[in-house]
């Protein structure tokens, strides 16, 4: 255990409530209402693994308060909206089959229906990828993986007879196809199917860069459906070597002396780049599971510690006894035609806020964290 981080998850526990989680930076600014979202999503999971690892009942106890606050007992739920169609609402709901489990109650179940009868109205590219929301028609992020498949992939093995194994799979598959680099070995953020959205190459379809926190997304999202996909061949031919290749690559590009990545990932320390928290949580986090689960070679244990290492020793700060983990970009995205600001450039990427403690920062060091507790016994 560290004491450390343990005293900064206790401070964002006991400082938020469903109404104003102390995390949720986004909606907090923009004064949005309680709802269902990805946000929360992200720091509800990370505390869910810890108390599995933990066994400390604060963890669940504040995970399933928060959750039935918007759970209804019809298994509807509060601000979320399915006709918007976005993968980003798909994402809190993993967290219902370990609350279904613990505590049996059956609108959990509902929830987890609920949530199933999106994935299965989710609008698709022509290839049948899911679009990443509505409103970007055709579109595929590397985001959406993280956002959406995690939560198919539970409900395939649990509820459905692992019918839609296959889709699964080929959602990876065409995302290889089209969005990895293989000179740079590294994925683009974003993938229009049409090649017709202002920041798409008009030949590719692809955006421009390599953002760190979609690569992050992405091989959490790989190490979380390989946890849960209960067929080993495909596991140790597919998945595997899918984690390994894009794990490689973003090693390749590490800051030596932090053990952290670049917000732009291939652009090092240039033109006002900067080492960035969430993203290197997110693989460190990626690494330990996937050598933990057989994934990856155990060797590579010791690179995600160095990661997890190198955030807390950069970004996780004490001053007059409270706690702060700095370093995370707030938000990155990718148009939608009124926004053309959101271009997918190496400037744009670097113009959005950097923040202390929102969840898309803390929830992947939680997540991080309980893989290194897994290691301490």
């Amino acid at each position: 255990m560290n004491p450390l981080i343990d005293r900064f998850i206790d401070k964002l526990i006991t400082q938020s409530t469903p109404e104003r989680p102390l995390w949720n930076i986004e909606s907090i600014n923009a004064g949005k209402a309680p709802h269902w979202n990805y946000i929360d999503g992200c720091m509800m999971t990370s505390l869910v693994s810890l108390y599995h690892e933990t066994k400390d009942p604060k963890y669940i106890t504040f995970v399933q308060s928060f959750i039935d606050y918007y759970i209804f007992e019809d298994g509807s739920i509060r601000g979320y909206e399915r006709e918007n169609l976005s993968t980003d609402d798909i994402c809190e709901s993993r967290v219902l089959f370990d609350l279904y489990d613990l505590f049996g109650k059956e609108k959990y179940k509902k929830a987890i229906d609920y949530t199933y009868a999106h994935i299965q109205k989710q609008p698709r590219t022509y290839e049948g990828n899911f679009w990443h929301k509505k409103i970007y028609p055709n579109q595929v992020w590397l985001d959406g993986l993280f956002m959406a498949q995690p939560f198919y992939t539970k409900y395939e093995t649990r509820f459905n007879d692992k019918k839609n194994y296959a889709d699964i799979q080929h959602q990876f598959e065409i995302v290889r196809a089209r969005m990895f680099n293989p000179s740079k070995k590294l994925y683009y953020h974003g993938y229009d199917a049409s090649k017709s959205i202002f920041w798409a190459d008009p030949h590719t379809g692809l955006s421009k860069n390599f953002w760190l926190r979609a690569m992050g997304w992405y091989v959490v999202a790989i190490a979380d459906v390989y946890e849960d996909f209960h067929d080993e061949e495909v596991r140790k031919t597919f998945f595997a070597p899918l984690l390994q290749e894009i794990i490689d690559g973003l090693l390749f590009y590490q800051d030596p002396i932090s053990k952290l990545f670049y917000q732009v990932v291939d652009l090092g320390p240039h033109q006002g780049n900067y080492l960035e928290a969430s993203g290197s949580a997110l693989i460190s986090y990626a690494i330990l599971k996937g050598v933990r689960l057989g994934a990856l070679p155990k060797d590579y244990k010791e690179k995600g510690l160095a990661i997890f290492d190198g955030i807390t020793r950069t970004y996780l700060s004490e001053k007059h006894g409270d706690l702060n983990l700095g370093g995370i970009c707030l938000v990155a995205g990718l148009g939608p035609e009124n926004n053309l600001r959101r271009d997918g450039s190496v400037s744009y990427y670097l113009s959005e806020p950097i923040v202390e403690n929102d969840a898309k920062g803390v929830g992947p060091l939680v997540m991080a964290y309980t893989e290194v507790l897994t290691y301490d016994h």
